[in-house]
């Protein structure tokens, strides 16, 4: 996203060298949707933070996922990118809340890769329009689902008021819509759970890979439409295709989840993420020695970046 945009603003006029991640007009009016806020507020922390960098910028990111992209920018800020490697929450350490064992419970009585995911994140609350295209693709998918949806503070309505009419009678069981919060690692974890429908906010992005989930991309604004464009380069999921004036359609979305759930798409799908998550894994503990040797340069102090991972992993091994 950040070599995108900068490329757009150095380069008006030139093609984004990755055609992977060019996108269409309505994409790129979804991408800038609350794009002036907050990068007002990021080049205000820039402005102060670039002083004070040396030369060296740490990315939430792994090569295996974004290399190239990361290699363009640096050329483009004159700053080198360095990858973390992919952070992602351990959900075993994640507090259980009250609604957890239900959650799991339902989950625990559907079959192995049945079940979709669905959750847009906590930034983007669906439109009434969308919620209904939503609700009956996977009406029309015959997928298991848990739906978490959200909305503003203050502006909480009833499930009753926002789906079709009759909705919740008719998936009965096979469908579970839940207002509030709920354990997205822990769900994603769950061995019932064959894709996950997801708005590709970046987090979301990087648990669906650790998990081995394969994504059903929905991108609704900011970095959304670019990761998007990612997960079905890197092979890990399908973008929903949008229709007139960027709307989603209830049968667009009913055929991708069917394809990903049921179909040969989704075994490639899932074999290739699965490989992705381990490569990642791999490339994640070189990253972060890497880091730990950048910053102890950085830092003017001697130190063995490989005997303290050592060391910390004896740690973490006790």
């Amino acid at each position: 996203m950040f070599s995108y945009f900068c490329h757009l603003g150095r380069h008006p006029g030139v093609e984004f060298p990755f055609p992977a991640i060019r996108l269409t007009n309505i994409e790129l009016s979804m991408a800038r949707k609350n794009m002036e806020t907050a990068q007002k507020e990021q080049e205000d922390k820039e402005d102060e933070g670039t002083q004070r960098t040396n030369g060296i910028i740490l990315m939430n990111s792994s090569r295996e996922i974004e290399g190239k992209y990361m290699d363009y920018l640096s050329v483009l800020i004159n700053r080198t990118i360095i990858p973390v490697g992919a952070l992602v929450q351990d959900s075993s350490v994640v507090p259980d809340h009250d609604d957890d064992d239900e959650i799991m419970a339902w989950l625990d009585e559907k079959y192995e890769l049945s079940s979709v995911f669905v959750s847009f994140g906590s930034e983007y609350f669906l439109k009434k329009d969308e919620i209904e295209e939503i609700a009956y693709g996977l009406e029309l998918s015959k997928v298991n689902f848990i739906w978490i949806i959200r909305f503003p503070k203050g502006e909480e309505m009833k499930l009753a008021e926002v789906l079709p009419k009759g909705y919740l009678d008719r998936i009965g069981n096979r469908g579970k819509v839940v207002i509030k919060w709920a354990p997205q690692g822990k769900i994603l974890m769950h061995s019932s759970i064959g894709a996950f429908v997801s708005h590709c906010g970046w987090n979301s992005l990087m648990e669906s890979i650790e998990f081995g989930v394969p994504i059903v991309a929905m991108p609704m604004h900011l970095d959304q439409p670019m990761n998007a464009k990612l997960v079905v380069e890197i092979g890990v999921g399908v973008e929903v295709r949008r229709y007139e004036e960027g709307k989603i359609e209830r049968e667009e979305i009913c055929k991708v989840i069917k394809d990903v759930v049921f179909g040969e798409s989704g075994q490639v799908l899932r074999k290739r993420v699965g490989e992705m998550r381990e490569i990642i894994r791999f490339r994640s503990r070189e990253e972060i020695e890497e880091v730990v040797e950048k910053l102890v340069e950085v830092c003017g102090k001697s130190f063995d970046a490989k005997s303290y991972n050592h060391g910390r992993n004896e740690e973490e091994s006790i």
